[in-house]
């Protein structure tokens, strides 16, 4: 738990799920999960950023209240900043940026919850 805010246990138990489900994922993925289900699933992208785009487009507005879990580090904020904005509440990634830091900024002033795992899910 990396910042301010910890995750629910309903979200805890739908962030491990999502983390279940992106290592199924081929890389440079991110999945989007609510109530034990996936909502929306971006895979395969070059951009972290364009992955959580396709994931949140794919949920629309199954996206607010639903948790994300991403199989690499965020190397920018930009994808946690829009998964905030479309109502995302709970992140789980590698960690292992050296913009980690700036990434935990932007959750904790948008009151997400983020889990780092310290490893990361490669499926090519």
């Amino acid at each position: 738990m990396v910042t301010k805010r910890r995750p629910t246990l309903e979200e805890l138990t739908d962030l491990l799920f999502a983390w279940r489900a992106v290592r199924h994922v081929r890389s440079n993925s991110i999945v989007l999960a609510r109530g034990g289900a996936t909502v929306g699933i971006g895979a395969a992208q070059a951009s972290r950023q364009t992955a959580v785009e396709i994931a949140l487009r794919r949920a629309g507005d199954r996206a607010r209240l639903a948790v994300m879990a991403s199989d690499a580090y965020f190397p920018f904020p930009d994808g946690i900043q829009a998964a905030a904005i479309a109502g995302v509440t709970a992140i789980i990634q590698p960690g292992g940026s050296i913009r980690d830091e700036m990434a935990i900024e932007v959750a904790d002033r948008h009151h997400l919850a983020m889990v780092f795992t310290g490893r990361r899910h490669f499926r090519h």
